[in-house]
């Protein structure tokens, strides 16, 4: 696996032999997801539209957009609003602004509860248009905001003031007369102009007559993430981590697959391969603790990266690999032949593989059957064995295991003459399958009084 790139068929292992695994850590998820949304309280989001008139350049309404939420602005409408313990820094977090079609300025504001949602989005909008008129103006002071306003109002009264003085003028056609009321209009005149210009050059007049459309609506939902969301979020972030730590175990797997791979670990030949009924593993004396229990019951007891068995065609041609292996030994060994069969202690397909395999010998050659621990590998010492034969499945050691089971040997004075590896396949029926395991029972006698490996 740690060569091999990632399929769709390794999703599908993965899904097909972890799914209990992967349900209950989608659960957690799920619990981890409420959790959080125990912890952090539900927002709402409510959002006014300011208007703009006139005409605007993208870059001028990122501008104002940048205003709206500028710390004068919020300052301001966390004043207004008063709220106990919630200052204009909190809030910053909490009002955002956007520029939309037609020169607007979307504000919206976040709160706890539906009504403060709104009423945030409102101060914003009508702090931010009171802002941008004061920056308009040419001063942010509030008393000088209204200095244009009161120069028109003086030009009002003026003019009434020119239009009295001349009434009141003689009303005749003296030369005098006619000389004031002419300077009258003159000044008339001039006062007009002057406004016009002012009007001209003020850029008030077209952009900061800013405009809040309406108050803003009060919101009816959660705004994202709702907790609904969080409890799918966890679900599926633990689904997929669950996924990815599967594929990244599997990348780091150093555990030998092929035959040359073992046979180079192991120093020595391979001498056949036997297949066994696959079929879930027996509950051994030691697999029966609170551990071992929950790993039964998620399913993590089953390797998940071995691929799918094949079907086997009928116990005879199962039978047939036996023999073979037999008749090589036969021809290898000088008689006596005896041999220490060596299991890797936990793999349980090759104990089965090697029950049947001195099932198959009877004594011919008579064959010893020992498990080893892999941790601390432990041979008996040789007798009156001709060497030892190690049976174990494909990509279930590492080459470290494996070289440490051939120093065991080679301590005890065990040449390893050959390897068998065993492999799990489908039967067609139940009843090719229950042989093989009655053969096995006799097998594992043989080896009963033999010494173990110990960890």
């Amino acid at each position: 696996m740690s060569e091999d790139t990632i399929r769709l068929v390794t999703i599908g292992r993965i899904l097909s032999r972890r799914w209990r695994l992967l349900a209950v850590l989608a659960v957690v998820g799920a619990l981890v997801g409420y959790g959080a949304s125990v912890v952090f309280p539900p927002r709402y989001t409510a959002s006014a539209s300011v208007l703009l008139p006139g005409q605007w350049e993208e870059r001028e309404l990122l501008t104002q957009v940048d205003i709206a939420t500028s710390s004068s602005v919020v300052d301001r409408a966390a004043a207004k609003l008063g709220w106990k313990g919630v200052s204009g820094t909190e809030l910053r977090d909490r009002v955002s602004a956007e520029a939309a079609d037609g020169n607007i300025i979307k504000i919206s504001g976040t709160a706890d509860t539906p009504k403060r949602a709104q009423q945030l989005s409102d101060r914003m909008a009508q702090q931010f248009v009171k802002f941008a008129a004061q920056i308009a103006g040419g001063s942010t002071d509030p008393d000088a905001a209204t200095g244009t306003e009161a120069l028109r109002q003086k030009v009002v009264e003026t003019n009434r003031r020119i239009t009295d003085l001349a009434n009141a003028a003689d009303p005749g056609q003296t030369v005098e007369s006619v000389q004031t009321r002419t300077a009258l209009e003159k000044l008339r005149t001039s006062l007009q102009e002057a406004i016009t210009k002012l009007d001209q050059v003020d850029p008030a007049t077209d952009k900061a007559n800013m405009v809040v459309m309406g108050p803003a609506a009060r919101p009816t939902g959660e705004a994202p993430p709702t907790r609904m969301q969080l409890i799918v979020a966890g679900a599926l972030l633990f689904f997929l981590l669950a996924v990815i730590g599967h594929l990244a175990a599997a990348r780091v797997n150093r555990r030998l697959r092929t035959e040359p791979e073992i046979a180079a670990a192991l120093g020595s030949a391979l001498l056949g391969t036997v297949d066994v009924p696959g079929e879930r593993p027996a509950h051994r004396p030691e697999d029966r603790g609170q551990r071992a229990r929950i790993r039964r019951v998620l399913g993590v007891d089953i390797r998940w990266d071995l691929p799918t068995p094949q079907t086997s065609g009928d116990e005879a041609g199962r039978q047939i690999r036996y023999r073979r292996v037999c008749a090589r030994l036969r021809d290898q060994l000088p008689s006596p032949r005896r041999l220490l069969v060596l299991v890797p202690d936990g793999d349980e397909i090759a104990r089965r593989a090697a029950g049947q395999l001195a099932a198959e010998a009877k004594s011919d050659p008579q064959l010893r059957v020992v498990e080893v621990s892999v941790d601390r590998p432990i041979v008996p010492d040789r007798e009156t064995e001709s060497g030892a034969l190690v049976v174990l499945s494909a990509g279930s050691w590492t080459a470290g295991e494996l070289a440490g089971i051939a120093e065991a040997c080679a301590d005890a004075k065990h040449e390893v003459v050959g390897i068998v590896l065993a492999g799990t396949v489908r039967v067609r029926s139940t009843r090719s399958a229950s042989h093989p395991r009655d053969a096995a029972t006799p097998a594992l006698a043989v080896g009963g009084d033999a010494m173990g490996g110990s960890r």
